[in-house]
C-alpha cells in the first residue's frame, strides 16, 4: 500500500470514529432490550380493569411518521380486531416515560401500540395456547413490521411468549362503557414453577404512575389577585395541595403560576381535568420534573 493510500485510509477511519463518537446519547441505559436477571412469577399481578377514562393530546399526536412510515390513531377503535404478532419489552425501558408521560413499569398490564388511542384497553389472546390478558394501552410501537402489540413482561410471561420473543395473538379493542367481567373467572394458570418468586407488583397494574413531582399548571397571572381568585376556585375541586409559584427575579414575563399537585397518578390528573373543564375553567397543562 502506498503512502498516499495509507493515509487516505487512516483519514476515512478517523472521520468514522469521530462521528460515531457524535451521535446523540440515548435516553436508556441499556443497548439492548432484557427482562429481569431471572425469571419471575406473575400470577399474582391483575389484569389491567377496563375503565372510563379522558382521553388527551399526551401520546395521541395524529399522524406521526416513524422511521420513514406514517401512522393515523384510529378516532373511534370500537370493533377494532387483529390478528399478528406480538412481542414485549422490558428492562431497557423499565422506569422511563411512556408516550403519555407515565412510567413504564414491566410488570404491570400495559402495552404499546400503533393506531390505537391512548388509552385503549384490549383483551390479547395467544392463537397458540388460548391465554387471554387484557392491558391498557398507553405507548406507541412496536415499529417492526409484521408485529401488531408490545406487551409487558408480566403480560407476555402471562400469555407464555417470554422465552419466545413473540407469540401469534388477537387483539380486541374493550369498550369501558359495555365491559362486564367474566364471571366464575378460573385461577391463573402458571406457566412456570412455584419456585420462581414473584415480581414486585406495581401500586396499579393499569400503568397510571407519573414521574415525581408531576403537577398540573391551571393557570399564570400577571398580577397575585388573579392566581389568589383562581387559587380559591380550584381548592373547592381537590384535597390535593393548590400553590401560587412567585415569578423569578430574572422572569420575562413576570407571572404568577398556579399549580395543583404533586399528584399521586395519572388517574387522579384524568379526574381533575375533567372537573376543571365542567368549571368552564381554560385547559391545564402538565408540569413534569
Amino acid at each position: 500500500m502506498t503512502y498516499s493510500l495509507r493515509a487516505a485510509v487512516v483519514v476515512v477511519i478517523s472521520i468514522l470514529v469521530f462521528v460515531a463518537g457524535c451521535e446523540a446519547p440515548s435516553r436508556y441505559q441499556q443497548k439492548h432490550d432484557s427482562g429481569p436477571s431471572q425469571p419471575l412469577r406473575v400470577d399474582h399481578i391483575p389484569d389491567a380493569v377496563p375503565q372510563v377514562e379522558l382521553r388527551t393530546a399526551a401520546g395521541n399526536k395524529s399522524p406521526y411518521t416513524v422511521k420513514g412510515k406514517t401512522y393515523w390513531v384510529a378516532t373511534n377503535p370500537t370493533g377494532y380486531r387483529e390478528e399478528g404478532m406480538a412481542s414485549w419489552y422490558g428492562l431497557k425501558f423499565h422506569g422511563h416515560k411512556t408516550s403519555n408521560g407515565e412510567i413504564y413499569d414491566m410488570y404491570g398490564m400495559t402495552a404499546a401500540h400503533k393506531t390505537l388511542p391512548i388509552p385503549s384497553y384490549v383483551r390479547v389472546t395467544n392463537k397458540d395456547n388460548g391465554r387471554a390478558v387484557i392491558v391498557r394501552v398507553n405507548d406507541r410501537g412496536p415499529f417492526h413490521d409484521g408485529r401488531v402489540i408490545d406487551l409487558t413482561y408480566a403480560a407476555a410471561k402471562k400469555l407464555d411468549i417470554v422465552d419466545s420473543g413473540t407469540g401469534r395473538v388477537v387483539v380486541e379493542y374493550i369498550d369501558p362503557l359495555t365491559y362486564q367481567p367474566l364471571q366464575n373467572t378460573p385461577a391463573p394458570v402458571l406457566v412456570s414453577g412455584d419456585q420462581q418468586p414473584a415480581a414486585p407488583a406495581p401500586a396499579n397494574s393499569n400503568g397510571y404512575q407519573l414521574p415525581e413531582n408531576t403537577f398540573l399548571q391551571v393557570g399564570a397571572f400577571s398580577q397575585i389577585s388573579g392566581a389568589q381568585a383562581l387559587q380559591t376556585t380550584i381548592r373547592k375541586l381537590t384535597p390535593y395541595p393548590v400553590t401560587i409559584l412567585e415569578p423569578q427575579a430574572t422572569a420575562k414575563p413576570a407571572l404568577y403560576r398556579v399549580r395543583i399537585g404533586p399528584l399521586r397518578d395519572n388517574f387522579d390528573l384524568q379526574a381533575l381535568r375533567a372537573k376543571i373543564a365542567a368549571e368552564g375553567l381554560p385547559e391545564p397543562h402538565v408540569v413534569y420534573p
